[in-house]
């Protein structure tokens, strides 16, 4: 088990494009029937079950990439193993701290299995603080990076790669996380989630977000998630250098706004063909596009849609 084997060189820093999964919770509730309190992915460990259920998935998109001739991020199911939701699903600090080294494990389960001449990068994910549609309350730099440092460590000294810190709402908490990577000489992407207009759900231009984050302690790289295209492709500019310091797209399958998203019964997945048609479209106006994944409502289909549509695209930056 090789620890940090990309995380002086990650290949998506290049001009080396890689997959990455898709909605895992949606996954995990809506199609393979498991339960999961407060969308806690990493729940699923303390069950036979729920782990079979997690590294079926995994194993679905590993197949996909390699079949596509792609490299792979494989991404840890913590993106809510942090204190606060620990604390509300009744996990002690230690109960909590080996969920996130188990959830990393596996990972490295997968990438001696899968891994061959394309690299599978093994990446920490975190969450925010409280929802990920919506800030409940705003956090300042300090008070993030005294909260999230705690998986920081757990996650780094697991041996990722990266973290992905995904479902960002406002720039303080993402400024938290930034400076507690950046303490452990973590490569971060940093993931925020904007709303049907494009901006984050603060209000704050997502442009501008970038800007704030990058005059102080920038991540490697940025990504945009929990959103479908239609929402933030009007915002995107060509050639502007905030675009070019987006790397990563997980994108919605639905087009329906996150209030709208909170009160559905039922799994809106979209069509996977038309998503990886929409990513497609997106590439002259992100041209370092590097990272192709979904999020709610996605799958291993959209994901191959994507990886079809995408991976093969003469590189533009």
């Amino acid at each position: 088990m090789e620890l940090y084997k990309y995380r002086n060189k990650l290949p998506q820093i290049g001009d080396a494009c890689l997959l990455t999964d898709g909605g895992l919770e949606t996954t995990l509730i809506f199609h393979d029937g498991i339960d999961l309190p407060l969308f806690a992915s990493f729940h699923a460990l303390k069950e036979t079950e729920g782990r079979v259920a997690l590294r079926r998935y995994y194993e679905r998109y590993a197949r996909i990439a390699n079949a596509q001739g792609s490299g792979f991020i494989l991404d840890s199911a913590t993106w809510r193993a942090s204190r606060d939701w620990g604390d509300r699903l009744g996990y002690s600090a230690e109960e909590l701290k080996h969920a996130n080294q188990e959830a990393v494990a596996m990972l490295f389960e997968l990438r001696a299995e899968f891994e061959s001449e394309h690299p599978f990068v093994i990446s920490g994910n975190m969450g925010p603080r409280g929802d990920g549609y919506a800030p409940e309350t705003m956090m300042s730099s300090a008070e993030s990076e005294d909260y999230h440092a705690v998986q920081v460590a757990t996650l780094d000294a697991a041996g990722v790669d990266m973290i992905s810190a995904i479902t960002m709402t406002h720039a303080g908490e993402a400024m938290g996380i930034a400076r507690a990577c950046a303490k452990r000489d973590v490569p971060l992407a940093l993931a925020f989630t904007v709303e049907t207009d494009g901006h984050l759900p603060t209000g704050q231009p997502l442009k501008d977000a970038i800007a704030e984050l990058d005059a102080d302690c920038p991540p490697a790289y940025y990504m945009i998630n929990c959103a479908h295209p239609d929402h933030f492709r009007h915002i995107l500019e060509e050639g502007a250098d905030w675009t070019r310091r987006i790397r990563g797209l997980r994108a919605n399958a639905s087009r329906l706004s996150h209030a709208e998203l909170d009160e559905a019964e039922e799994l809106d997945d979209g069509n996977p063909q038309e998503l990886g048609r929409d990513y497609a479209n997106l590439l002259a106006v992100l041209p370092n596009l590097r990272v192709f994944g979904g999020c709610c409502g996605t799958d291993h289909r959209h994901v191959d849609a994507i990886g079809q549509t995408c991976l093969h695209q003469p590189l533009r930056a």
